[in-house]
């Protein structure tokens, strides 16, 4: 006999995820839970709920799924390019509430600010981004932009590009930030030699750069808190 998991219309309703969800609010649902809802349907020899555990149980659990690309989550057994897709679409969702202030302008006060804004997002990128925030003369972020992609070095970090963009916003200052995958947020000498670089080019042209902040994994470090620069 081939062997078969319960299916999810054979478990008592007011124990299914769905029902459950209507019933106590989405906040009591367990991660497996909430995404078998976003997964709807199992295999031929597991439910949503099982395919969910499995998913969750055997890859490293939710941050797995937020670090994932498309594909790597479509070779997964029972999930497919479709439900991939859906489980992307549903993180990038939470990353975007997450960072969303509505129409009020962020103000950085504190190296924690600044984690609080981009931490969400760069937390879970699988490369190293190198970004600048952009700040008016009272420290209102004016734009956040992408400089590079890649392991930091000085020919893919250049004054030119962080300056450039600095000038076109009218930016009196800049906070420099990137993730390291690793979740190690000490910084290397490469890092440290392209901060200064970049402070000493900031004096010349009277951009100020105020801070330079490693995003880990829930953890972040600050060069000024740190006194490296």
């Amino acid at each position: 006999m081939d062997c078969y998991s319960i299916k999810i219309k054979d478990i008592p309703i007011n124990e299914r995820p769905r029902e459950r969800l209507l019933k106590y609010g989405e906040e009591v649902l367990s991660n497996q839970e909430l995404l078998a809802i976003i997964l709807r349907t199992g295999t031929k020899s597991e439910s949503a709920l099982d395919l969910a555990k499995r998913l969750i149980t055997n890859y490293g659990g939710i941050t797995f799924i937020a670090k994932s690309s498309v594909y790597e989550l479509s070779k997964i057994k029972g999930i497919g390019l479709a439900k991939a897709c859906e489980i992307k679409a549903c993180v990038e969702i939470g990353k975007r509430l997450n960072s969303f202030k509505g129409n009020n302008r962020v103000k950085i006060t504190s190296p924690e600010d600044v984690a609080m804004l981009v931490m969400d997002e760069m937390r879970f990128l699988s490369k190293e981004h190198f970004r600048v925030i952009f700040l008016n003369t009272k420290n209102y972020v004016i734009q956040i932009k992408d400089i590079s992609i890649g392991s930091l070095n000085s020919s893919i970090v250049h004054p030119r590009e962080v300056f450039i963009e600095a000038i076109k916003v009218s930016s009196a200052s800049i906070i420099l930030c990137h993730n390291h995958p690793s979740g190690d947020v000490t910084p290397s000498q490469e890092d440290i030699n392209i901060t200064k670089r970049l402070i000493e080019a900031g004096k010349i042209i009277g951009i100020e750069v105020l801070d330079h902040i490693i995003i880990g994994d829930i953890n972040y470090l600050s060069f000024k808190e740190k006194n490296i620069i």
